[in-house]
């Protein structure tokens, strides 16, 4: 019984699709064919469209016809996977779709009514062939809408026939997926014959509001395509600015027509805010890129109608296609994004006047990534929020009257650039640094680079686009550095300059010009204080003091022709010392160390004091970075108290610092987090290195500034210790561990291990700033090494006075006709090996564990000589260290004493490690003043 209803069924839809390919024939053979043998007509490319369409529909038709007509050729029966109809449900979907999509832009430009006009009286002849095949068309009925009719009706009855044919194959069907493929076949059908109907409705209302509109307003916004969905006089609403006398929703655009005039609006660019509503009234908020207004209704229903027409509307728009139907439950549940990607022409007035936007928005704003651009040249690209560029960006800005850019990239804080950035000025120079409202503002630096006129390089502080406060400035075509405070672009107060030449001076500063007394430091060691003038010329009363403590005081002129002239008072008693007068210290006490470089811990401050907001995060330090594709990254590193289903990827920075609180783990933690360009620790000390660099390498290498620099160095670790305080502080808040009673570990030192980790990024200037301070010491020190070279072992130990029981000559290997007294470098050898290791290790502490190792070496060389433990006294321990401390033959040993002794931890103090550095200090000096004594040695053995 199933095989039976199923082949009468098959039977059925053969009978029936040939009967309509009949039909279309004859359709084709008397509308179709005369249209277009007639010519061109208003819209004949219309309807050129809609006979290609007429043509795939008949094409089915037969297809399938021919495909049932082979089944029932070669059996008396049918399946369900004979009908062709089934398994192409889709295919002769579409096609209805295309045909009715494009016969209904026909009926809405009234394209019949041209076609009939075109060919009356053809149309006359023809009403009776018509009139076999329709069977409610009458010779009475006018022609548009005979032709109208015929081109519709055959296909929605033949529809129909398919309905009738899948209900029979519905009910003759039992197996489930047989069936479930009819099943959806019948329902995709049902959609169909749905979507024709409102398809062909909303032509209707369209064409009628077409011939309603004067030809002004047709001629502006009549489209075949276009359809109205909803007119404010059938269903009244208001709009909130007054003048509208009429609001007409179509598929694309929304319409206001105000008397004579109208405005649209595409509905790719409409926001639908029903959140907002004005207190009393039904009100639904329209947004769009350049205009906000309201639409008023009486009736909460007619503003729910308006409300989910706009809705289904503007998502329609967006997705570029219509629903299927067009109107019901493919619709529901689904309003259109706030957050959508378009581009858009600014008209308006305003600051986006002629800018062209592409990117992403959120009602009706800029918002998210997106690209804008200014007719004069202006572009910006990056991030919005709100309307403005807010976040990280790159905008270019066209120079006046130079065919040159300058380009930012830079954070952005409420359309202004806020936070670090880097500029690339058109005219060559480049900024790096902090920017607030649009200017340089907080700590940056401003390179103009050496290949122009006027190269210079400041790295300091910025107020409003001025230099302002503590900074350093390179003037490289003179070869000077100024050190010192600025004000309003100009110098301003105390400052130290530092020349090519090794001559320096301190001088007070006002408005750019010296004024009052200084202090110069000249190349001979020799110091004025006194007035002196810009090229460097004593005027009016002054000190001269020589480097043998001698001084020069009166009154000092200089005369073109007769040259320098003193009236004063020479005194040779030499009060001061010689080491206070060539190794005298500035910029200590003018600029307290705690107030160098406040803008580059201010940032740090404020990202810790504003709980770690993403905001901070995103414009907070970018001195490790060179280009825009690293700021971004560094910028996306960050996340903190977010969760981490917002930054996939990123490191919870503020999980680690608890993880990594306990002291075992801490220093490796710090030591990784300062070494990463990504850490905010990291950040913190990129910048600071660059700041030390500047004011310190180069012509900055001056012994006169070796304790300002010394005592920067070891503020940077207290500092950079307390913000990592601050950040642990932060994350135990964050993460809800902070407990307010509990107590601060007292017994880390944690500057200390601070310092240790960061000295390396110094180190380079610093330890030559060591070695400038210390070059004479060092030089005696090195005449001595190499008269004391001379020696060979055994002499050299006797001439240390080293006691003989101590000697190591079985360490000394002779051969053939040699004799002891001849060997060097074969005795203590593994000491001396240790403590050349002095110069491959940059840590304080590692210095000092050489040094110790050392002192081991020796003591098990001893040990080996007596055949016994024995521990080394200081009177023999010291020539035995001369001894190796000759050998090592290690350069600049005073600059490494003194570094190591200046930056080592204090809790070293008063130890082992603190002896063995005093003993290292009596060698060195030692060997300066033995000098004279080792030559009168030389004689008196040699005669």
């Amino acid at each position: 019984m199933e095989d039976m209803s199923i082949t009468e069924a098959a039977a059925s839809l053969l009978r029936s699709e040939e009967t309509f390919s009949a039909c279309l024939a004859r359709i084709n053979s008397v509308v179709l064919k005369p249209l277009l043998q007639s010519g061109s007509f208003e819209h004949s490319k219309l309807f050129l469209l809609l006979n290609d369409h007429f043509h795939i529909l008949w094409d089915l038709a037969e297809e399938n016809y021919r495909a049932l007509k082979q089944t029932f050729s070669t059996s008396e029966s049918a399946c369900i996977q004979d009908i062709y109809l089934i398994w192409k449900a889709d295919v002769f979907q579409d096609a209805y779709i295309q045909y009715f999509s494009t016969f209904a832009s026909f009926a809405v430009v009234q394209g019949f009514e041209h076609a009939a006009r075109n060919k009356s009286e053809i149309w006359k002849r023809h009403k009776p062939v018509l009139q076999q095949f329709l069977a409610d068309f009458s010779l009475d009925t006018t022609m548009p809408v005979a032709l109208h009719t015929v081109l519709n009706k055959p296909f929605r009855d033949h529809l129909q026939q398919y309905s009738l044919i899948f209900s029979t194959l519905e009910k003759s069907t039992s197996q489930c997926p047989e069936k479930r493929a009819v099943a959806e076949a019948a329902e995709e059908f049902v959609k169909l014959q749905a979507f024709i109907s409102q398809a062909l409705d909303e032509a209707s209302l369209t064409r009628s509001l077409w011939k309603s509109l004067g030809h002004k307003f047709t001629d502006l916004i009549c489209m075949p395509e276009r359809r109205l969905l909803e007119d404010s006089r059938d269903l009244t609403v208001y709009a909130s600015t007054g003048q509208s006398d009429r609001i007409l929703l179509f598929d694309d655009i929304l319409v206001l027509v105000q008397g004579h005039s109208l405005q649209s609006f595409e509905l790719k660019h409409v926001w639908v805010d029903a959140t907002s509503q004005e207190t009393g009234k039904h009100t639904l908020h329209i947004i769009t890129p350049e205009e906000e207004f309201f639409l008023l209704a009486k009736e909460p229903e007619a503003r729910a109608v308006w409300q989910w027409k706009l809705n289904q509307a503007v998502r329609q728009a967006l997705n570029g296609k219509r629903d299927f139907p067009l109107w019901g439950k493919a619709g529901e549940g689904r309003d259109p994004p706030a957050d959508r990607f378009f581009a858009f022409a600014f008209k308006a007035e305003g600051r986006l006047k002629n800018a062209a936007y592409e990117g992403e928005w959120h009602l009706g704003k800029l918002h998210g990534q997106g690209t804008l651009t200014w007719p004069d040249g202006r572009n910006y690209v990056g991030d919005f929020q709100g309307g403005l560029e807010h976040g990280f960006g790159i905008c270019l800005m066209p120079r006046v009257s130079e065919d040159r850019y300058d380009c930012y990239k830079c954070h952005w804080w409420e359309g202004k650039m806020a936070g670090y950035g880097i500029c690339e000025y058109g005219n060559e120079m480049v900024y790096k640094g902090y920017f607030k409202d649009n200017m340089r503002h907080g700590f940056g630096i401003l390179e103009n680079p050496s290949a122009t006129d006027q190269p210079f390089k400041y790295t300091g502080h910025w107020k409003d686009n001025k230099k302002s406060g503590y900074g350093v400035w390179d003037n490289r075509e003179k070869g000077e550095r100024y050190i010192g405070m600025w004000h309003e672009d100009q110098r301003y107060g105390q400052g130290v300059v530092v020349m090519q030449s090794g001559v320096c001076y301190r001088r007070t500063y006002y408005m750019d010009k010296m004024v009052g007394s200084g202090v110069l430091l000249l190349e001979d060691d020799s110091i004025y204080e006194g007035n002196f003038t810009s090229d460097l010329t004593f005027v009016g009363k002054g000190k001269l003091t020589f480097p043998n403590g001698f001084t020069l005081e009166g009154t000092f002129s200089n005369k073109s022709s007769q040259g320098l002239h003193t009236q004063g008072v020479l005194n040779t008693s030499g009060e001061q010392t010689v080491d206070a007068v060539t190794k005298l210290q500035l910029g200590q006490e003018e600029f307290p160390v705690e107030k160098r470089w406040k803008g580059l811990y201010s940032h740090f401050l404020e990202f810790i004091h504003s709980g770690g907001r993403s905001e901070m995060e995103e414009s907070f330090m970018g001195f490790h970075v060179q280009t825009s594709r690293e700021l971004r990254k560094s910028q996306e590193y960050l996340f903190c108290h977010r969760g981490t289903e917002e930054a996939p990827g990123k490191v919870d920075l503020l999980e680690e610092l608890i993880e990594n609180q306990a002291e075992e783990s801490l220093q490796g933690y710090l030591q990784q987090a300062l070494q990463s360009s990504l850490h905010p620790l990291g950040k913190l000390l990129k910048a600071l290195t660059l700041a030390f660099q500047a004011t310190y390498s180069g012509i900055g290498a001056n012994k006169h500034l070796l304790s300002m620099a010394q005592e920067e160095v070891k503020h940077y670790a207290k500092r950079i210790w307390e913000f990592y305080q601050g950040l642990l502080h932060l994350a135990l808040e964050v993460k809800g561990l902070l407990d307010p009673e509990a107590t601060q570990q007292s017994n880390l030192n944690g500057p200390g291990i601070i310092l240790s980790l960061i000295l390396p990024c110094f180190y380079p200037e610093l330890s030559m700033l060591y070695m400038l301070y210390h070059e004479k010491e060092d030089e005696l020190y090195c005449q001595g090494i190499v008269d004391l070279s001379r020696f060979s072992d055994v002499k050299l130990l006797e001439f240390l006075d080293v006691q003989k029981h101590l000697w190591p000559l079985k360490d000394l290997k002779l051969t053939r006709n040699q004799r002891h007294s001849l060997i060097q470098d074969q005795c203590f050898l593994s000491a001396t090996e240790c403590l050349q290791k002095l110069m491959t290790t940059i840590d304080p502490l590692e210095k000092l564990h050489i040094l110790q190792k050392t002192y081991e070496e020796i003591e098990k060389t001893v040990a080996r000589v007596l055949g016994k433990e024995y521990n080394l006294p200081m009177d023999d321990l010291l020539p035995l260290l001369m001894y190796v401390v000759t050998r090592a033959r290690i350069q600049h040993l005073g600059a490494e004493i003194h570094l190591i002794r200046d930056m080592m931890d204090p809790v070293n103090e008063g130890g082992m490690y603190d002896f063995l550095l005093t003993a290292l200090e009596s060698c060195y000096a030692f060997i300066q003043k033995e000098v004279r004594l080792t030559q009168n040695w030389h004689g008196s053995h040699d005669s």
